[in-house]
C-alpha cells in the first residue's frame, strides 16, 4: 500500500506503528475506542486500497467514489459517524505564474482518520509533527487532526496570494509602459485567480458544517477546539476577501488596458490620417505643376511639327502668337489651381 505514515495516538501521544493495516485495527480494539484512535496517511493509494480501508472502518460507497475519481469541489459530508472531507490546497509556481491546485480527502471516525492525498504537496509530515508536538491538542481526537490539515492548508494559501500580487504590481508597469504582450498575461492570471476561488470559497460551507454539527458540544476541550477552528475560518474570509480583491483588480487593469490600446490605436489612426492627408496635399500640388508643365509642353510639340499646312505656320506673328499661347496656358492653369487650393 502507499502509506506514508500509520500510528496509533493514545493520549494524544504516538502510541505504536502497526507494521501493516489488520495490526492497526486489532491494535487500535485492542486499545478501545475511548483511548486513542489511528492515523494513516496515505499517497496517490490504488484502488484496492481505498477498498481495503473502506471495508475496515465501514467507509460509505459515495465517499469511497469521491475518493477514488479525484477532481472533487471542497466539501464537508457526514455519513452515520463518519465525516468525509475534501480540501484543496495551493501552490503558486512563479516560473509559470501558474497556481498547482491539489487534493487531500480525509476519512474522520470515532477513532480513526484516513488522509489520502492525490498530490506531494502539501506534505502532511509536517502537520502531524506539529501535533505530535502539542499532545493537549492532539488528545482532541480525529477532528484535532482535520483542524491542523485544514490550518495548513489555509496558511499555504498565503505565499499563493502574496506571488499573484507581485505578479500583478508587475503587470500595473506593464500596462502604463504599453507593453503589447500585457494583455494574454492578464487574461491567463485571471484564469488562475478564478481557478484559486474555486478551490477558497467553499471553505465557508465547510465552517458552516463544522459550527452546526459539531459544534454543539460544551465541554471545555471542544469549546477550545472550536476556538482554533474559528481562528482557521477567519484566516480563510481574509484569504477569500483577498482573492475578490485580486480578481476585481485585475479586471480593472484589463480595462484599463484595454482603454489605452484603443487610445494608442486612435492616436495611430489619427496619425496615418494626418500622413494621408499630407501626402494628398503633395500629390495634388505635384498633379498641378505637372498640367501647367504640359499645357506649354503641348502648344510646343503641336508646333515642332514639320508640317507645311499648319495654321499660323509662315504668318509674321505666329512665333509670338505661340509663346503666348504657351505663357496664357500655363498661367490659367496655375490661377485655376491656386483658387482650389492645390497650389
Amino acid at each position: 500500500m502507499s502509506v506514508v505514515d500509520n500510528a496509533i495516538y493514545v493520549d494524544g501521544h504516538r502510541f505504536r506503528e502497526p507494521e501493516s493495516l489488520d495490526r492497526t485495527v486489532e491494535t487500535l480494539r485492542e486499545c478501545g475506542a475511548d483511548s486513542g484512535f489511528c492515523w494513516i496517511g496515505l499517497l496517490r493509494p490504488e484502488e484496492p486500497d481505498i477498498r481495503e480501508i473502506a471495508d475496515e472502518f465501514g467507509l460509505h460507497d459515495l465517499s469511497v467514489e469521491d475518493t477514488l475519481n479525484g477532481h472533487q469541489r471542497p466539501k464537508l459530508e457526514r455519513y452515520g459517524d463518519t465525516v468525509f472531507a475534501v480540501l484543496r490546497p495551493a501552490r503558486y509556481v512563479d516560473e509559470r505564474e501558474s497556481i498547482e491546485i491539489g487534493e487531500v480527502h480525509l476519512f474522520l471516525g470515532p477513532d480513526f482518520v484516513v488522509t489520502v492525498r492525490h498530490a506531494v504537496e502539501p506534505d502532511l509530515a509536517g502537520v502531524r509533527q506539529r501535533l505530535e508536538k502539542d499532545p493537549k491538542l492532539l488528545a482532541h481526537g480525529p477532528f484535532a487532526v482535520f483542524y491542523a490539515v485544514l490550518d495548513r492548508v489555509v496558511d499555504d494559501y498565503g505565499p499563493v496570494l502574496d506571488g499573484l500580487q507581485d505578479d500583478i504590481d508587475q503587470i500595473e508597469s506593464q500596462v502604463w509602459g504599453g507593453d503589447p504582450a500585457v494583455s494574454r498575461r492578464i487574461y491567463h492570471l485571471s484564469r488562475e485567480v478564478i481557478e484559486f476561488q474555486r478551490a477558497v470559497e467553499p471553505l465557508n460551507e465547510i465552517f458552516d458544517e463544522m459550527r452546526e454539527r459539531f459544534g454543539k458540544q460544551s465541554s471545555t476541550p471542544d469549546l477550545e477546539l472550536r476556538r482554533l477552528m474559528r481562528d482557521v475560518r477567519d484566516h480563510a474570509t481574509r484569504v477569500r476577501e483577498r482573492a475578490q480583491g485580486l480578481r476585481a483588480l485585475l479586471e480593472n487593469i484589463l480595462t484599463v488596458n484595454s482603454t489605452l490600446v484603443a487610445q494608442r490605436q486612435n492616436e495611430e489612426m489619427a496619425r496615418l490620417t494626418e500622413a494621408g492627408f499630407q501626402q494628398n496635399e503633395q500629390v495634388k500640388r505635384i498633379s498641378a505643376w505637372a498640367a501647367i508643365a504640359f499645357a506649354p509642353t503641348l502648344v510646343a510639340g503641336i508646333y515642332g511639327m514639320n508640317f507645311d499646312l499648319m495654321p499660323e505656320l509662315h504668318w509674321a506673328l505666329g512665333y509670338p502668337f505661340a509663346l503666348a499661347l504657351m505663357l496664357l496656358s500655363a498661367v490659367g492653369l496655375y490661377l485655376l489651381f491656386k483658387r482650389n487650393s492645390w497650389l
